[in-house]
């Protein structure tokens, strides 16, 4: 991966979290734990995490019904070359990590 590449993602990592902590309501905690950008740049996928797991759904449904708006943010805030169309997923990673974790703490 590029320097290049590497820096846009943690942009939109960034600006995508900057939005979701602004916009979304104070029930859950969304956070974003990372952004991939495809290699031509024309599609990016921003990962979350949602505290607590039960409103997962809910704050999932938020941040994909927010996509356009997220991406006028990203325009407005950026000056990326090319500006990805912006896709929202559960990071399914992370979750597991979190399982196991608490698998270990609770032994």
């Amino acid at each position: 991966m590029t320097f290049h590449k590497e820096k846009e993602e943690s942009l939109l990592q960034g600006l995508v979290a900057e939005y979701l902590n602004r916009e979304a309501g104070t029930k859950s905690l969304i956070t974003v734990t990372r952004c991939s950008i495809s290699s031509d740049s024309k599609k990016a996928t921003a990962y979350i995490s949602v505290i607590p797991e039960n409103l997962e759904e809910e704050a999932l449904n938020f941040a994909k019904r927010r996509r356009p708006e997220i991406r006028t943010y990203i325009k407005e805030n950026s000056r990326l070359r090319h500006l990805p169309h912006v896709e929202i997923k559960i990071d399914e990673g992370e979750k597991n990590r979190q399982n196991i974790e608490r698998l270990i703490r609770n032994g």
